[in-house]
This record gives structure tokens, C-alpha cells and sequence, in this order.
């Protein structure tokens, strides 16, 4: 019963059965029967050297958990809560297990483990007291250091230091800015389509959201002024490879947007989320070190280039914003983990990011590569890859307008193969059918034998 009923919990190691039997004054054979009974039902599982463990027990007929607050007198969701509640179906799930073909994964199987453990057993074997304490809420100066020099010698960026902000990641940088800087109704204008995270974010925090069309040459300036983007506060872009379409931001673009931004008051926020592996050839000067007015606030992570589990980014703040943006951390999560901070910052520091980065470009181009060739002759022309004008970890396949993504995707869902629906990527009513591909994680062979599987489920579908 005491198993039934969680009070001892999946995990939960089982006492030997000699001091079991000492304990409860039995013959150890029985105890030994007892456990052998729990084993057969499926209670506990047993391993020489790890005894006997309990198993997790999955009632399928066990009542979903009570949410209503009625009948308990619970004080109502904020505003806020709600609204972030009911956008949370725009996010990707980050749940799946299945990594074909997951968009926003690197290659994950060459990610140098090894040289990251002996850093990290390096950190803690010599670790002082007190480092234990606290740590400061923007980040390890020696980290931002380090970052400020990488920024300036692969993406011409030159900042002080004191400007970087050690996040988890893209979507905390976003959650900040539009927190510190963002009231109900005030406007922010985004590219559309874009990361459906970028599109629930802001609306959690109920923002106006105001779609900018996408063309040949990256974001429409000349819609900012036409379809009136005054009240904007912020401008969200991906100006390097934009997200799904893969179209880079000219860089007369660029200096176009630099300068509405500028007349009209408003932040640009440069979401750089894969710079090297866009900018490995062809190299166009960010719009953060374009812009001399400082109406710029750099986003880029570690996340995507290494693995999501590090859970690393940074961004590089004007220094109006740095204060509130400090503020802020200091009421929330406090800081980012020193010890994940002092380890990147040796990977960084004896060149394994630089030696990682190469081999992470050089892996991605040939399982590209592989990718579209088995993509197309499995599909045999019922679906078209979208062809990047720049390098990426994800690839865009459209599917004719009558047909609803969300529904292929699901299919592929259901068979361990993700994919994320096109069509949750745009603001306004008029939406793309489609799929976003995430090939870099998956080994040759398994690229193989998922398309194909992939195709067929597909065809199974049409028919």
C-alpha cells in the first residue's frame, strides 16, 4: 500500500533484506518471498548491486488533478497569470524525447563531453567555500570578459563588458526586456512570421503586436512608417538568417531600420541565435555595431551551438537598460549558475568552442546536404524544401494552402517524429502551411531511415 500510494516514491531504494528481517523479527526467506512478489507485479525492480528499487505506477484511471478554485475558495489568477496561461499553446514543446527532426538542436552526438566533464571535476575538486555563496545577478565578470573578446574578434561587436547579461537563454532575455520595458497595449512590432515563442512571450505580457511583412531583402522597413509602427517600444528581428525563411537582412536594410528605430524612439532587439553557423562565409555587419545611437539590444545563446541542457545566453544591453534589466534579475531567478559560468568560461578560454564550432559547421553541411537528397527523392516533388539563402540548423517545407500542417504534424508526432507546424510561426490571420526541419542532431542512417518513414506517413495521409 505504501507503494500504491506514493508514500514511497518511484526511485525509492528498498531496505536489504537481512536488515529488513533483523528489523521486523522475520526469517529473511520471507522478506526475500515478499520482495520477489513486488518484483513479479511490477512494483519494484531489482539489480545485483543496487537492491531492490521501487518502479513508478501509472494508474491510467486515476482522476486528473483538481484545478477548479471554486468550491475551495482559492483567489483568483492575476491578469498576467491568465494571459500567459492561455498563450502557452504557442510555444514548441521542449518535452519530446524524439530528437528527428527537431528544430534548434546542434549536432548533440559531437558535442565534446569529455573535455566538458574534466572542466567541470576540475571546478569542483578545487573549489574554494567561498565561491558557494552568492553570485552576482548579470553574470561572472571574468565569463563577460571573455564573451565581450569573442563578440569582437568572430562578429565585429565591440561592448564593454559591464554591457553583457548572463541569461538561461533567448526566451529569458526576451522576458526581461518586455517586463522591464513593456505596458498592456503598448506596441511591439515583429517580424512576421517568426519563433512562435517571440509571438507568446509578448502577448503573454499583452503587448499589441504588429506583423512586418518579410521579402527577398529581410524585414520591410517601409511598413514600419506606411501601416504606422509609432507606439512600437520594441522591435524584435533576426536580421542574420530570419526565422523560419531563412532570408538575410541587406545590410541597406539594416541601416534603413538602424535609423527608423532611432526617429521613432524604439528598441531593435538582434536576436543572433545561430550566428556562426549563418555567417561562416558571408559575413554582414550585425545591426548592433552598425548602430551608433544605441538603440540596440544584442540577443545570441550558447544553447543552440552547443546543447539546449547548458542552458547558457547572454545579451548585450544599452546602458539606459542595464540597471532596471539588473533589477529585475535580482527579484527573479538571482543568477545564472557560477559553476556552469566558470566552466563554459574554460571551454571557451583553451579554444574547445572554437575547435567545436568548426566541427559543429562541418557536421551540419553534410547531414544537410544527405538530408535534401533523401527528402527529395522520398517526397518525390509532393512537398518542396524551401532553399535557404543562408546556412542554418533547420530547414522549411511548405505544403500546398488547403492542407492544415498542424494535423501532418500531430501524424508525425504520434510515429517519434517531430517537426513544428509553419503556421504557428505568423501573427495575423493569413498563415503558411508547412513544416520546420531540424536535421543537424540526427546520424546519417537514422536521416535515412525517418525521411522515408516520414514520406510514407505522409502519402498515408493524403490517401
Amino acid at each position: 500500500m505504501l507503494i500504491i500510494n506514493t508514500d514511497l516514491p518511484e526511485g525509492t531504494t528498498l531496505p536489504p533484506t537481512r536488515l529488513l528481517a533483523e528489523r521486523l523479527d522475520l526469517s529473511r526467506t520471507t522478506v526475500n518471498r515478499a520482495y520477489e512478489l513486488l518484483r513479479l507485479e511490477g512494483y519494484v525492480d531489482s539489480h545485483q548491486g543496487s537492491g531492490h528499487v521501487v518502479k513508478s505506477i501509472h494508474n491510467e484511471d486515476a482522476p486528473l488533478l483538481d484545478t477548479n478554485s471554486e468550491k475551495k475558495n482559492y483567489p483568483s489568477i492575476s491578469d498576467v497569470g491568465e494571459s500567459f496561461l492561455s498563450k502557452v499553446t504557442l510555444i514548441n514543446s521542449t518535452d519530446d524525447k524524439s530528437i528527428a527532426f527537431r528544430p534548434g538542436l546542434p549536432p548533440l552526438d559531437i558535442f565534446p563531453v569529455n573535455n566538458w566533464k574534466n572542466l567541470s571535476n576540475h571546478y569542483w575538486r578545487y573549489i574554494k567555500s567561498s565561491a558557494l555563496s552568492y553570485s552576482p545577478a548579470s553574470g561572472i565578470d571574468q565569463l563577460k570578459k571573455n564573451i565581450a573578446n569573442y563578440l569582437n574578434l568572430t562578429r565585429g561587436i565591440k561592448c564593454d563588458y559591464r554591457q553583457i547579461i548572463i541569461v538561461s537563454g533567448s526566451l529569458q532575455s526576451l522576458y526581461l526586456i518586455g517586463t522591464v520595458l513593456i505596458n498592456p497595449s503598448d506596441g511591439i512590432s515583429i517580424e512576421n512570421p517568426t519563433f512562435p515563442n517571440v509571438n507568446s512571450i509578448f502577448k503573454g505580457l499583452r503587448a499589441q503586436l504588429n506583423p512586418v511583412s518579410i521579402d527577398q531583402n529581410g524585414l520591410v522597413v517601409d511598413e514600419l512608417i506606411k501601416d504606422n509602427h509609432s507606439n512600437s517600444k520594441l522591435l524584435h528581428c533576426t536580421p542574420s538568417c530570419q526565422y523560419p525563411t531563412g532570408v538575410q537582412m541587406s545590410l541597406e536594410r539594416r541601416k534603413e531600420l538602424i535609423k527608423w528605430a532611432q526617429e521613432n524612439g524604439t528598441f531593435i532587439i538582434e536576436n543572433d541565435y545561430e550566428h556562426e553557423i549563418h555567417n561562416h562565409q558571408a559575413h554582414i555587419p550585425s545591426i548592433y555595431s552598425l548602430d551608433k545611437s544605441e538603440h540596440t539590444i544584442y540577443l545570441s545563446t550558447f544553447n543552440r551551438l552547443l546543447h539546449p541542457s547548458i542552458r547558457l545566453g547572454y545579451m548585450v544591453l544599452p546602458p539606459y537598460l542595464l540597471d532596471p534589466i539588473e533589477a529585475l534579475l535580482k527579484h527573479s531567478h538571482r543568477f545564472v549558475p557560477p559553476s556552469i559560468q566558470v566552466v563554459l568560461n574554460q571551454f571557451i578560454e583553451k579554444k574547445y568552442l572554437h575547435t567545436h564550432v568548426k566541427k559543429v559547421i562541418d557536421v551540419a553541411r553534410d547531414r544537410e546536404e544527405l538530408f535534401k537528397t533523401e527528402f527529395n527523392n522520398a517526397f518525390d516533388g509532393q512537398v518542396s524544401l524551401i532553399e535557404n539563402q543562408t546556412h542554418s540548423l533547420h530547414l522549411l517545407a511548405e505544403l500546398p494552402e488547403n492542407m492544415d500542417d498542424r494535423e501532418v504534424v500531430k501524424l508525425f508526432a504520434k510515429n517519434n517524429i517531430i517537426t513544428h507546424p509553419y503556421s504557428k510561426c505568423f501573427t495575423d490571420d493569413e498563415k503558411k502551411s508547412g513544416f520546420i526541419l531540424g536535421y543537424s542532431s540526427v546520424r546519417e542512417p537514422v536521416i535515412k531511415q525517418k525521411v522515408n518513414q516520414m514520406a510514407k506517413l505522409f502519402q498515408k495521409h493524403n490517401h
